[in-house]
């Protein structure tokens, strides 16, 4: 719930805009927060892209805010920014909050025709800085609206280098998960294990830049040492089919389990021997988190703010990112130390619940929006007639 301090946020109208629809980290952050930001007093409006997978508009729906959904068919589109003022008026919008680069640029266009201050969250990579005209575009949609956020500090450094910004200029808001851990899984019975095989799990989506060639490149080293040591991945992608011919080439393709996009994260995850982020580039991923607050052993690539998440290898052991010999070893030393595991995995738990609770992210978020309403609605200070 919003802090006590924050209760005149109560009854303000939120826009939550998203370039996309998927279930990715991104999208899963914005569901939550919209979520509990509805469910404490904010109604919200999401408006987000047409004829795409559906999935992020389910679960908004679900938490009880309001679905648009808007066309994007031209590189430049006064259209749509019309089109997202049109709405802002007519739901009775108080503030806009773009998440990614392009509702950044049309939602800090759009709100400022509606006169209502907007903000923008940045959740990783660069693709906005892969031209000279998305880095000016971006730089000019900060400029127009009231803060810019990133997800975790190295992001902020990136974005201070890439846009020419005063890193004062943009703030840092982690991640926070809402997580119910389970105490049985039915994850193991699903893929017939039995109780002398070992499971690793990793949660992303099938892209390179997840790192999951990475894992099974370390997996295979392991082969003569670990013959029973298994790896199951939630997520989907295009790489299901090279991933499952890189297993088959390595011997393990009948230990190598996809289970495509799982709603039961707590209950894959409560079947886990470690939980593997063998990532290439991250900001700060939902599924570590979720991974912590399930007090799971974790072996993270040391990318963006994991290694702040994991206290600098305090809760749980961090690697070099593309490494499977380091990722291979580290995988071994959790294995065979199980004491040292639990101890890591009791470690992220706290952790977990003292800094990365969704109500904290949400508190932050709600002061944010505060400061920025406040902002709107002081009044200009009238010209002294009589000036000395």
């Amino acid at each position: 719930m919003i802090p006590d301090d924050l209760l005149p946020l109560r009854g303000t109208r939120v826009a939550h805009l998203s370039d996309t629809d998927g279930p990715g980290g991104a999208e899963r952050m914005l569901a939550q927060l919209a979520g509990e930001l509805v469910r404490s007093g904010c109604p919200g409006v999401a408006f987000l892209p047409a004829d795409r997978e559906g999935w992020l508009g389910r679960e908004l729906r679900a938490a009880g805010v309001t679905v648009e959904y808007f066309r994007h068919d031209y590189a430049v589109s006064p259209r749509l920014a019309g089109f997202l003022a049109a709405a802002f008026r007519r739901h009775r919008i108080d503030l806009a909050h773009s998440h990614e680069f392009n509702t950044a640029v049309y939602g800090a266009w759009a709100a400022r025709r509606a006169g209502i201050p907007h903000l923008i969250t940045m959740h990783g990579g660069r693709y906005y800085a892969e031209r000279l005209r998305r880095r000016l575009a971006l730089r000019a949609a900060v400029a127009a609206s009231g803060r810019l956020v990133a997800v975790s500090q190295p992001l902020a450094a990136r974005l201070s280098h890439d846009l020419w910004l005063r890193p004062a200029r943009i703030t840092t808001i982690a991640n926070g998960v809402r997580f119910t851990p389970v105490t049985q899984s039915t994850l193991r019975a699903e893929l017939a294990l039995s109780d002398g095989d070992r499971l690793l799990v990793a949660v992303g989506n099938l892209y390179p830049v997840k790192g999951h060639a990475v894992l099974l490149d370390a997996v295979a080293r392991l082969g003569a040492i670990e013959p029973r040591l298994h790896v199951a991945i939630a997520g989907r992608g295009d790489l299901a089919a090279t991933l499952e011919r890189q297993a088959a080439d390595a011997g393990l393709a009948t230990r190598l389990h996809l289970l495509g996009l799982r709603q039961d994260i707590a209950n894959v995850l409560a079947a886990a021997d470690l939980f593997v982020l063998p990532s290439l580039s991250e900001g700060l991923p939902l599924a570590l988190l979720e991974a912590m607050f399930a007090a799971r052993p974790i072996v993270a690539s040391a990318v963006g703010d994991v290694p702040v998440a994991l206290a600098g290898g305090a809760a749980g052991l961090l690697v070099p990112p593309g490494n499977p010999a380091s990722l291979a070893d580290a995988i071994h030393r959790l294995l065979t130390q199980p004491f040292e595991a639990r101890r890591l995995g009791t470690s992220a738990q706290a952790r977990a619940a003292a800094e990365y609770d969704v109500t904290r992210m949400v508190g932050r978020y709600a002061e944010l929006y505060a400061r920025l309403l406040s902002r709107r609605r002081e009044p200009v200070a009238a010209a002294d007639p009589n000036p000395s």
